[in-house]
């Protein structure tokens, strides 16, 4: 029996968005500190994973169908967050975050100082890392939205005898 589309989309729908956080997890290893629009973009991939999981788990074909569909809307979701973070990047539109480090409320203006002087400044408008100019927020609305379009593709497929 050969395999069908979902077969192959179910996979995709689980390892891309897994390869895509382990990229994100791993360049914090070499130094990369993410903002918190980088953190937006990581909440549907790790969803898009739980039910992409679930798709393996679940009968019959309708329900795994599902279950791929929404995994693939969750990767798409990914994708957007990545492209409005892009645009803020290379400053196409505003962003609607200051994008700085949260400090405790009810402090004292002192210990408020300490707290934001100890923790690193990150900006969602300035890109940390880029490759031939697109930032790691372009990658991941790229490779998010390419993807999620690969799925819906596969997934459409019927099966074959």
């Amino acid at each position: 029996m050969r395999r069908d589309g979902l077969h192959t989309a179910r996979w995709i729908a689980l390892l891309l968005p897994a390869a895509l956080l382990a990229g994100a997890w791993g360049s914090q290893l070499f130094g990369l500190v993410p903002c918190e629009m980088c953190h937006w973009q990581r909440w549907p991939h790790y969803a898009a994973m739980i039910v992409a999981a679930l798709s393996f788990v679940v009968r019959p074909r309708p329900v795994q169908m599902l279950f791929v569909l929404f995994a693939a809307v969750l990767v798409a979701v990914s994708g957007g967050i990545g492209v409005f973070h892009a645009g803020v990047e290379y400053h196409w539109w505003q962003g609607i975050t200051a994008c700085t480090t949260s400090l405790a409320h009810g402090s004292d203006p002192m210990a408020m100082l300490q707290e934001a002087l100890g923790k690193p400044m990150i900006r969602c408008d300035v890109p940390q890392w880029s490759l031939f100019g697109i930032s790691l927020a372009g990658y991941n609305a790229i490779l998010s939205l390419g993807g999620a379009v690969l799925i819906f593709i596969l997934a459409a497929r019927r099966p074959r005898a």
